[in-house]
């Protein structure tokens, strides 16, 4: 009888092998990280030494997922637009490389609105395209688009926030709504944020060195438009509520 079961288990191994490698590799493909492309500006956009303290938002949004679930790719660059993130390739060396089921968050509107910036200004109806055409490119590498509206400016009057990008965000509501897209409104939670800390403490989330204070800055710098380490680390949390407040998959991985 011994020997009857050793024989078996002999004839089994062979299975039992292949079986267990099935197992090993479906585990091995279950914790392939998505990745996730950000497509923007400077207020997303990772920074060089020399312009530290100022930190965009995309450097902070890594850690907000799950260890090992979600490898970020930051393609996001300063002064860029729609119009001019096309023109130097920086789209299509991005469809390039995005494969099935990684997801694509894209933020422009601030140098898309920039009419005294002739270098990066975009006319609204082009913007429109161009957004238009971001989402049907990364739908068809079977990816996922979300757009994002351009997060906001500190400008305080009188001490009321004042609307920032004129119609660029509505465009970005448009097209979501058009095309079905998701849409984080990244403008109206950076909004929150702002009116809640007033004119005053809303400083310390932009730019704002005094002179003296920093190397990079020894004259100092008052800049309302990028951020602080901690205003960026705000803003990449508001894109994550946006995110888990969405029906993507892409939420799960969130931290808790």
């Amino acid at each position: 009888m011994r020997k009857l079961i050793a024989i078996a288990c002999l004839a089994l191994s062979p299975l039992l092998a292949v079986a267990s490698d099935a197992v090993s590799s479906a585990i091995v493909v279950a914790k392939q990280p998505v990745t996730l492309f950000l497509a923007g500006d400077s207020t997303a956009a990772e920074k060089l030494k020399t312009k530290r303290p100022e930190t965009g938002w995309g450097e902070f949004i890594g850690v907000q997922f799950l260890p090992g679930e979600v490898v970020v790719d930051n393609r996001a660059r300063n002064g860029r637009s729609t119009r001019t993130f096309i023109e130097e390739g920086r789209w299509q060396a991005l469809i390039d490389y995005i494969r099935p089921g990684d997801y694509v968050f894209i933020q422009f509107g601030h140098n898309d609105a920039s009419v005294q910036k002739k270098d990066r200004y975009t006319p609204p109806a082009d913007y429109r395209r161009n957004l238009e055409r971001f989402v049907d490119d990364v739908r068809t590498r079977k990816a996922t688009p979300v757009l994002l509206t351009p997060v906001a400016r500190r400008k305080f009057e009188g001490g009321r926030l004042q609307p920032s990008h004129g119609e660029y965000p509505r465009i970005v509501r448009e097209v979501a709504k058009e095309r079905q897209v998701a849409m984080i409104d990244l403008l109206a939670s950076s909004e929150t944020i702002l009116r809640e800390a007033g004119d005053e403490d809303s400083k310390s989330l932009y730019l704002w060195v005094k002179p003296g204070e920093n190397p990079n800055y020894p004259q100092g710098v008052e800049d309302d438009t990028h951020f602080s380490p901690e205003g960026a680390r705000r803003m990449a949390e508001a894109v994550a509520a946006g995110l888990r407040a969405s029906d993507l998959p892409l939420k799960q991985s969130l931290q808790p």
